[in-house]
């Protein structure tokens, strides 16, 4: 950091001479506030406390209507609303009736399911232009869920074993789909009190389309057996969906011409209309609703032909007239349920916000994540009670409500409007509407989900990684169905982050000439490592586990082995004191032969003052051929404890400073302050200094908190930036100065140089030491 302090200030120019502050000059400059923080419980009881002020500012942000509804500009907006709520309406009244065979339960429940939670939403929702409702995704995760707890097989007529007790499975299916309704609910409130809306990020754009792909795929399998007329049970557990495939084609010989051939024609009629109107979505102000024609015309021929009757075409059946009494959801299946209950929380939550999010940053305004949980949980929580299944946002009804002019949430409070009349008085109209109709329906729907494939080639060229997380959601939620999918998946995502911190990039920085930038030298040309100085930068946080895989990249880089050369340090002194030992006791010998009594001993006079020795005994005084290098008043003592490389004859590193770039270090933990602590004492060692740059606020309270900052370490060593520690180390260079001395006959060099001092607190504008060395020669 650098703080600037003005020199000359006229009216043409403002010119600013940069002064270098390390942490602890600036702690001293601009200390850190110590606002007294409150305790928990005066915290508790302060979000206790009530008032009428508190009281509406909680009921206008859990009921996001009573805020912005007062204020909605009608003249502006509503016909908008209400052209996108009709059209919304239309299209949901065929989505409902089909989603809610995909989830394994009469077609009524889907229109229940497309009023009461709608409805609710739009008291509750943040976002202006999603529509919630059925959902092929979280619909195919019910039906996995009802089939597999109320199968087939379990309500076969007992007399012939052929027929199937539709009435008595059914009841139990909307059961069990409406108590997993109420227990989803609950768990998307339960998050959203707690405001644990962030769960979504875990879930990334990857993972996500990669599973909806999947689910596409799961919707698909399902839907064959009403495409071709076949009676078959489906499976729910791990390889099912392979084991409904072959099933399948066991059984093709028993497929029903007449429902084939109603399929591909609704399918292809489908297919076209819907390429015609994306065609002409500029010309004209409301698509064709072709979904609601379709279903118009095949009911009519159906009861008209007699389709069933005459061909075998399954109907629809019996669509009960009116709404039902409100009744507590069975309990006692609960145990059963709150695995599935919560995968499917997750996924439609993940949904609803992943596509609010979209709206909203493309209209700019903001969604509440935590909000949009209670709003979603309450929608389905309330709706249970009145036999509705869990919902999510549609893709496809969420762009035709933005496409046809919506702009609030009053087009879904329209479109709910639109199912309760066809609630009350048209659901009748529809019993004799082919099953085979709704999964071309369902089928043709799919085809926006399926163009998801087209991000495999995306993610081939942008990240590895990426396409990775999809292809491993892809294939698991595939093969393992879709709640085991889901785990596998986030579980994977989650390994990929804590493989990306094991593979950081570790670089040397070199500073860009004229500038105060640092690039990786491997990388940039211009880039120019500062003599002396060595800029070591890793591109992740340093943590448990990569603590050590740094510590190596480090080394590695600095291009010297420390561990060999300290050990040869270690070694070199221990043979020094040897040698010092035997010369001090031969001293001493000699000295009671001369004078009879004791000398003052070895250790307490120069190396300038022994006499010369004779060639032969100088050279025992060497070590591994080089010449020994003694300070001056050298002792035993004295070479153990600071004995240097060079006065040892081991060659000393080509860098006399190390900064370690932490700008992209977000915290700190124990193993972290450990390997730093021992990284500046294995550099000290071999005499290079130690610097920090670029902490921030939390890598230095994890540092204090830590106890870094002892043992000779202290924050005088933490700068800002690389640049402040790379602008305070090459300030103030001397020469060397170097003289010859004779002492005794002995040719000796008298060595007098700067070093940095890792040891000493830094102050002021140097950290140097003054080293006097005799050299023998």
């Amino acid at each position: 950091m650098t703080n600037n302090v003005p020199i000359q200030h006229c009216s043409e120019c403002y010119q600013t001479k940069q002064q270098v502050l390390s942490a602890a000059e600036l702690d001293e400059l601009a200390p850190k506030s110590k606002a007294p923080k409150p305790s928990a419980w005066s915290r508790l009881k302060n979000r206790m406390r009530c008032s009428r002020t508190r009281a509406k500012s909680l009921l206008l942000q859990y009921v996001p209507v009573l805020r912005w509804l007062p204020r909605y500009p009608a003249k502006e907006w509503l016909l908008g609303d209400a052209i996108a709520g009709v059209s919304v309406g239309i299209v949901q009244l065929p989505q409902g009736l089909a989603y809610a065979l995909l989830a394994g339960l009469p077609p009524v429940f889907g229109l229940y399911t497309s009023f009461y939670p709608v409805f609710i939403y739009f008291l509750l929702g943040t976002s202006r232009h999603i529509s919630v409702g059925t959902f092929a995704v979280v619909c195919v995760m019910i039906g996995s869920v009802t089939e597999s707890l109320a199968s087939n097989e379990m309500f076969m007529d007992g007399h012939n074993g052929t027929t199937v007790d539709t009435v008595a499975r059914d009841h139990l299916r909307v059961e069990l789909a409406t108590a997993l309704a109420f227990l989803v609910g609950l768990f998307q409130i339960a998050l959203g009190l707690i405001q644990f809306g962030f769960v979504v990020t875990y879930l990334s754009d990857p993972l996500i389309s990669g599973y909806t792909t999947a689910s596409a795929v799961h919707v698909l399998v399902s839907q064959l057996k009403y495409l071709f007329g076949i009676r078959m049970s489906q499976k729910t557990q791990p390889f099912s969906l392979i084991h409904t495939i072959v099933n399948l084609f066991s059984k093709i010989t028993q497929t029903n011409i007449g429902t084939l051939i109603t399929s591909i024609i609704a399918i292809v009629v489908l297919l076209v209309m819907k390429y015609i109107n994306e065609r002409l979505a500029d010309r004209i102000l409301i698509p064709v609703p072709i979904e609601l024609i379709m279903l118009i015309v095949s009911t009519g021929i159906s009861y008209g032909v007699g389709l069933q009757d005459r061909f075998g075409i399954e109907n629809v059946g019996d669509i009960p007239v009116g709404l039902k009494v409100p009744i507590l959801p069975n309990f006692t299946y609960f145990g059963e349920l709150v695995g599935n209950a919560f995968a499917i929380a997750v996924v439609g939550y993940a949904i609803t916000v992943s596509l609010g999010k979209v709206f909203a940053s493309k209209h700019g305004y903001k969604v509440d994540s935590n909000q949009e949980l209670i709003a979603i949980g309450l929608s389905n929580f309330i709706g249970s009670f009145f036999q509705s299944f869990a919902i999510s946002a549609s893709v496809s009804r969420s762009v035709l409500q933005e496409s046809t002019g919506g702009n609030t949430q009053v087009a879904s409070a329209i479109a709910s409007c639109v199912i309760f009349v066809i609630i009350l008085r048209a659901g009748e109209l529809f019993e004799d509407l082919p099953k085979a109709i709704l999964a071309a329906v369902v089928v043709v729907n799919l085809k926006g989900m399926f163009k998801q494939f087209s991000e495999v080639g995306v993610l081939w060229k942008t990240n590895k990684i990426d396409l990775v997380v999809w292809m491993v959601t892809f294939v698991a939620t595939v093969l393992l169905n879709m709640d085991i999918g889901l785990a596998v998946s986030v579980a994977f995502s989650l390994l990929t982050i804590v493989i990306r911190t094991q593979l950081s990039s570790y670089s040397v920085l070199g500073q860009v000439q004229d500038t105060g930038i640092y690039r990786d030298v491997s990388r940039y040309q211009k880039a120019k490592e500062v003599p002396g100085i060595k800029i070591f930068h890793s591109s992740s946080t340093v943590f448990f586990a990569n603590a050590d895989l740094y510590t190596e990249a480090l080394k590695r880089k600095c291009g010297i082995d420390v561990d060999r050369l300290i050990e040869k340090k270690m070694k070199a002194i221990k043979k020094l004191k040897r040698r010092l030992e035997k010369a001090n006791k031969k001293a001493q010998k000699e000295s009671q032969q001369l004078t009879g009594h004791d000398n003052l001993g070895f250790d307490r006079l120069e190396l300038g003052s022994l006499p010369k020795e004779k060639g032969e005994e100088k050279d025992q005084d060497t070590l591994d051929g080089s010449i020994i290098i003694i300070p001056g008043n050298a002792t035993k003592e004295g070479i153990s404890e600071k004995g240097t490389l060079q006065s040892l004859g081991l060659e000393k590193p080509h860098f006399h400073s190390l900064i370690l770039d932490f700008s992209s270090v977000n915290f700190v933990d124990t193993v972290c302050v450990k390997v730093l602590r021992k990284i500046f004492k294995d550099f000290a060692e071999i005499e290079v200094a130690v610097y920090l740059a670029g902490c921030s606020v939390t890598v230095m309270t994890g540092l204090e908190e830590g106890n870094f900052f002892a043992d000779g370490i202290t924050k005088s060593q933490v700068f800002c930036s690389v640049h402040d520690a790379v602008t305070y180390l090459t300030m103030d260079q001397d020469d060397i100065p170097t003289e010859n001395v004779q002492v005794s006959g002995t040719q000796h060099k008298t060595v007098t140089y700067k070093q940095l001092d890792p040891t000493k607190p830094i102050s002021g504008q140097s950290t140097m030491k003054n080293i006097t060395m005799s050299v023998i020669t």
